[in-house]
């Protein structure tokens, strides 16, 4: 009989990001710097980077150290400061080159840099993601920015055509929120139009991002697109469906029949249940269902938990479960696990919780529990 015992040294938690901006992969770093550079003085770079503050930064910041104190110890020219990165880039590949991008938005913002700047970022990105560092570059110089970023989206490399999408997010995770596109994203649509059907799937995924970004403050102008682009090709199908998660979740009718998902369609909700009236914090609860159908449908299932919050209120979130197609008085049932297990993204608190079943983007059913301590 095969042994399924984990050895527990194999349960460890994965090596945070940021961790491996350590010692040992900065003073690697130094070494590929001062390999194209010789008057780089690698021992004092490493010194004044890693100090007696550094086990207190967190990810970004301690990009952000690497990136300016970099800039201390190469030339002060920016161009020459940027031949020399361009020769350390393409034969290092450790985790300090996603510095290099941020080396751009640190010292390259100054209008005569431009060219220069943004040249680079194409460069670097290919290494690097560089869509946190072109933020700045639209904001300061939007119409050249983003008529670059145009172009970008025509390149033959899927790494800057993804820049060309990524980096014009509107609430792009971790970068700055670019205020005019949240209001009006009309200058965005030009390059989701050229990406749409691209062949990468590494490009698509960005796209579908950028429009779910959309659609949380301009639903109606997602809607339209998805109405415009769905049905027309494979790839902008799933780029369509994935941009409009969001809407998918909050029911949104005219989303839902796009993908053929009908809140009339006559699916009945059966036996709705709760294994257990209460469940402990860091256990799991169960629930089952079963739906059956007199015509051939298509069905979307999703759960929603109301989370009690640290404040007492509630908050709910969306799980999805599967998306079907049913026959003709076909029946399906289900028994799904939920986990209360305290994650990095939530903490659980205890109170009265609620399951509740959504069938096409309409609720079929709620049911209480308590989350005990």
């Amino acid at each position: 009989m095969a042994d399924n015992t984990t050895d527990p040294e194999e349960k460890h938690a994965p090596t945070p990001f940021k961790d491996m901006f350590n010692r040992d992969s900065i003073r690697e770093f130094a070494s590929a710097v001062r390999s194209v550079y010789a008057p780089f003085r690698a021992d004092e770079f490493l010194k004044s980077t890693v100090d007696g503050t550094w086990d207190g930064l967190e990810l970004k910041a301690r990009g952000r150290r690497i990136s300016t104190n970099l800039g201390r110890y190469l030339p002060a020219d920016y161009e020459e400061a940027i031949c020399i990165i361009d020769k350390v880039v393409v034969n290092y590949g450790g985790p300090c080159r996603f510095c290099f991008p941020d080396f751009v938005e640190v010292y390259g913002q100054d209008e005569i840099n431009w060219d220069v700047s943004i040249n680079a970022l194409e460069r670097y990105t290919q290494y690097a993601s560089s869509e946190l560092a072109v933020r700045p570059f639209i904001i300061k110089y939007e119409e050249r920015t983003m008529a670059r970023m145009y172009a970008f989206s025509k390149h033959e490399n899927e790494h800057v055509r993804r820049l060309a999408s990524e980096g014009c997010r509107p609430q792009l995770p971790w970068g700055q929120v670019l205020t005019k596109y949240k209001k009006d994203p009309a200058p965005i649509l030009p390059i989701l139009e050229q990406l749409k059907t691209d062949p990468s799937p590494y490009v698509r995924n960005s796209v579908a991002n950028n429009l779910n970004d959309i659609s949380k403050t301009h639903p109606e102008l997602v809607t339209k697109l998805a109405k415009e682009w769905y049905g027309k090709n494979e790839r902008t199908d799933w780029i369509v469906k994935h941009g409009c998660r969001t809407l998918l979740k909050k029911g949104d009718r005219d989303v839902l029949a796009i993908f053929g998902y009908s809140t009339a369609a006559p699916i009945d909700v059966r036996d709705f249940s709760l294994k257990a009236a209460s469940v402990p914090i860091g256990g799991d609860i169960t629930f089952s269902f079963s739906i059956q159908t007199k015509e051939p449908t298509k069905v979307r299932l999703e759960y929603g938990v109301d989370y009690v919050k640290f404040s007492g209120k509630r908050n709910r979130k969306i799980f999805q479960i599967s998306e079907i197609s049913l026959k003709t008085n076909e029946k399906r049932t289900y028994v799904k696990d939920h986990s209360f297990a305290d994650v990095s993204t939530r903490k659980h608190y205890p109170g009265i919780h609620s399951i509740t079943l959504i069938v096409n983007g309409a609720e079929r059913g709620k049911l209480d529990f308590r989350l005990g301590a």
